[in-house]
């Protein structure tokens, strides 16, 4: 069985994901984690200095790799903008975690390391808006459940994902 975990950045989505599954004792995966593995650096950097069409590349190499993995799946926020992620992603139980764009910039803040909200970016709260309007309907088309995580500890996310896994 297969979880995957979609949404914007700031869902919660690593952190839930990674409890969930430690409790249910399957294996945890992280596409933006392994991207890094891949590309021998940070997604900062990758992004940088190659641009988002190697990271996205890297990316759809990499969710192609999860194909068969067992656990639980926590993707990088535009996971779903790639036609053959969403191919893949289709194959497994797809729970949107979802959050407003404000709850978001709370829990973010201006992360240096996130390229679409860094330092350099002007208005991170209206780009956070933004892709969640560009993205949304490509979370709600692929998503089994949605999780609104907006007012729920890491924790309670979590057990949300451990109640699917076992239905």
């Amino acid at each position: 069985m297969r979880i995957w975990l979609v949404g914007m950045m700031g869902t919660g989505k690593t952190a839930a994901g990674r409890v969930a599954a430690n409790r249910l004792g399957v294996g945890f995966a992280d596409t933006d984690e392994l991207v890094e593995a891949e590309a021998g650096r940070s997604i900062h950097d990758l992004w940088e200095f190659d641009g988002e069409i190697a990271f996205r590349d890297l990316e759809r190499k990499v969710v192609g790799n999860l194909a068969s993995f067992d656990g639980v799946v926590a993707t990088g926020g535009g996971v779903v903008l790639d036609a053959a992620n969403r191919e893949v992603i289709r194959e497994g139980t797809v729970v949107w975690l979802r959050a407003a764009p404000p709850a978001l910039m709370e829990r973010l803040g201006r992360a240096g390391d996130r390229p679409l909200i860094s330092e350099t970016v002007a208005s991170p709260g209206g780009t956070l808006s933004r892709l969640l309007e560009e993205r949304g309907d490509l979370y709600r088309s692929l998503a089994d459940y949605e999780i609104d995580t907006e007012n729920l500890e890491v924790d309670e996310v979590a057990r949300r994902i451990e109640s699917l896994w076992r239905e």
